[in-house]
């Protein structure tokens, strides 16, 4: 992933004389052209493998061209595929994405997987946007490259309209509400009985129900493998990132703890 990032910023930044490189992640293209690559996953192979050229076909490109390549990243920036070099799935992201009753929160968290998004979203989730020059250079502070922060900001202000997060006016970034979906029931007349069932066993009164979790959090646990399976150590890091910057999302404190932070500080095991 680290070599497509560099070939991308070499490609846009060739014939500039000195090349700059940015050293905050950000897509090339925006959400929906990312959600186009696992739409065309899921049409094909549901969540098995593909390789570039099928990929490529199957979007109407050339494996070999450069907005291919450039599309590709994005995809894997947003945390929508995942892969080996030229083999590509949809990830636990991409998954939710393309199932309707979850795509609306997979585009938040999608946008949010996104390392400059992420920091923009940071630091003005309070406030509001300043203007598009203004952005810019904030952009640039956060690390991206000078010749790279207006096409980096246009992308942004695309990728967050398209994940919900300008609902409420593109002056500002809201986190997109989720509806917890649950089955309707029909309405049935009360019968006799119902009033003295009613509170039965708690002294006549209602006993409310346990509060519902965040869906993110009920998202993420829904991702979990079976006890006892096969679990990599990679994928594991990446759900405890996940789960890491989902916390930071909707708790109050002190965060930022990532996964290295916390496998270097956990007390060593006997057998370490």
């Amino acid at each position: 992933m680290e070599g497509e990032k560099a070939a991308v910023v070499d490609a846009t930044t060739k014939g500039a004389g000195q090349r700059q490189r940015s050293t905050i992640g950000f897509p090339y293209m925006d959400l929906k052209s990312a959600i186009e690559l696992a739409d065309a996953i899921h049409n094909h192979v549901g969540l098995g493998d593909c390789d570039d050229d099928q990929l490529a076909a199957w979007t109407n490109q050339s494996p070999k061209s450069s907005t291919f390549r450039v599309q590709i990243y994005a995809a894997r920036m947003f945390g929508i595929i995942e892969g080996d070099g030229s083999k590509h799935k949809l990830s636990e992201i991409g998954r939710a994405i393309v199932d309707p009753k979850q795509v609306r929160e997979a585009k938040a968290r999608a946008f949010l997987a996104v390392p400059l998004y992420k920091a923009v979203y940071d630091k003005y989730r309070s406030g509001v946007l300043p203007p598009a020059a203004a952005l810019s250079r904030d952009m640039v502070a956060l690390g991206v490259s000078e010749k790279q922060k207006d096409r980096a900001r246009v992308v942004f202000e695309h990728s967050a309209e398209q994940s919900g997060f300008f609902e409420h006016g593109k002056t500002r970034l809201v986190m997109p509400g989720v509806a917890t979906h649950t089955e309707a029931t029909p309405d049935l007349p009360p019968t006799p009985n119902d009033e003295g069932k009613k509170g039965a066993g708690n002294g006549g009164n209602d006993t409310p129900p346990p509060p519902a979790r965040h869906p993110f959090i009920d998202g993420l646990l829904q991702t979990l493998p079976e006890p006892e399976s096969d679990w990599p150590a990679a994928a594991r890091a990446k759900w405890l990132q996940t789960a890491a910057n989902i916390f930071d999302l909707i708790y109050k404190g002190d965060g930022g703890i990532t996964v290295s932070t916390a496998m270097a500080n956990r007390s060593p095991r006997p057998n370490e």
